[in-house]
């Protein structure tokens, strides 16, 4: 059970989640609930419609990068934030590192949220692969219709494989550079395995390539391939930075977030103290709809 607040005796907290999942978006939602917490949702900005925390006036949204390491501690500092919670993709490894060593210099405490990624079961045909680049030298021989689900950033690495039919999913248009034989299909999820079973067979795909993203929004094309019987082409994970604490869910944050009370709030905000505005080259914080 989450709880009512943090333990009694902890000031006010202000926790930055660095979002862009679902996960993190959950885990704002509960933050806002808790009448000790001001949290801020931030958001890179790549996305022109992200989903954003439904909680009635939950988190503050943030947009925009922060400019690197010297920024991100320029921000900490700024708008005194007390704990970071990185609820990023587990394929975001710039902002994961640059959390990590912007924490370290700002002296606050961060938690990497990760859910688990994802495990083979009985009939499953998964070939892991280090990288996107690994990922386009495995298709030879594993299929010519690609069902390509790794985001709009990656298509440009399959740009070369003109023997490939592919099918690219992504929740916004790729770039321009792309395998010369594709056809772009833009949708979010969650996705049913009946939809995803009858989308492979309408599109005769006889492989998939994915990243290891865990979770259940896009886990049904998984379970769809494995009845069909289709080659996954599974892209593992970057490593997380040496050091970094992490939890796989937001119950398990909100645990670490109370034990951080332990002398790790810092002062409480003087009477009359105001949220600091977006900081330069980002979104005003109450820019966003949603708010």
């Amino acid at each position: 059970m989450r709880p009512a607040h943090l333990r009694p005796g902890c000031v006010t907290r202000r926790v930055l989640v660095l979002g862009g999942t679902a996960d993190g978006r959950l885990l704002a939602e509960r933050l806002a609930e808790l009448p000790d917490v001001r949290v801020t949702y931030s958001l890179a900005g790549r996305v022109t419609a992200p989903a954003l925390p439904q909680a009635a006036g939950a988190a503050r949204i943030r947009a925009g990068g922060f400019g690197g390491v010297d920024g991100l501690v320029d921000y900490l500092r700024s708008a005194r934030i007390t704990a970071v919670i990185d609820g990023t993709h587990p394929f975001a490894a710039v902002m994961t590192g640059t959390a990590v060593a912007g924490c370290r210099a700002a002296g606050v405490p961060l938690l990497v949220m990760r859910r688990p990624g994802w495990t083979e079961s009985a009939g499953d045909r998964w070939h892991r692969v280090p990288s996107l680049d690994a990922a386009a030298r495995a298709l030879d021989g594993l299929g010519e219709r690609v069902f390509l689900t790794t985001g709009r950033s990656s298509a440009a690495v399959f740009a070369g494989l003109d023997r490939h039919w592919f099918l690219l999913r992504s929740v916004e248009a790729p770039g321009p550079v792309l395998p010369a034989r594709s056809e772009i299909l833009l949708e979010r999820g969650p996705f049913t395995v009946e939809g995803e079973t009858a989308l492979m067979r309408r599109y005769q795909v006889d492989v998939v390539v994915t990243k290891d993203s865990g979770g259940t929004l896009t886990a049904a094309k998984l379970s769809a391939a494995r009845a069909l019987g289709l080659p996954v082409v599974m892209v593992d994970r970057p490593p997380l930075p040496a050091g970094a604490a992490t939890v796989p869910d937001s119950g398990a944050a909100l645990r670490w977030l109370d034990a951080q009370c332990d002398g790790a709030g810092g002062p409480p905000d003087p009477p009359g103290t105001q949220d600091p505005p977006g900081t330069p080259g980002s979104a005003d914080p109450l820019a966003w709809p949603g708010r």
